[in-house]
């Protein structure tokens, strides 16, 4: 997931995709565990994807931060 495509979520469609894509990071985790994954690549995708929409649920958060103290 690129982060221009981040950036077009409203910040409940974020939270929904993060919490989607911590469920898929954690079946991974076990698929892989137990049989392994062609690609173990994946996951680290998917933990990076996860890390990118989490920075931008942040800085939207101290963006509206800012703004109430203004």
């Amino acid at each position: 997931m690129k982060m221009n495509e981040i950036t077009g979520l409203t910040d409940l469609d974020l939270k929904e995709r993060i919490a989607g894509e911590r469920e898929a990071l954690q079946k991974l985790r076990f698929n892989h565990t137990i049989a392994g994954l062609e690609s173990p690549f994946q996951l680290r995708q998917k933990r990076r994807d996860i890390a990118r929409m989490m920075t931008e649920l942040s800085a939207r958060k101290n963006a509206k931060a800012e703004e109430q103290k203004s």
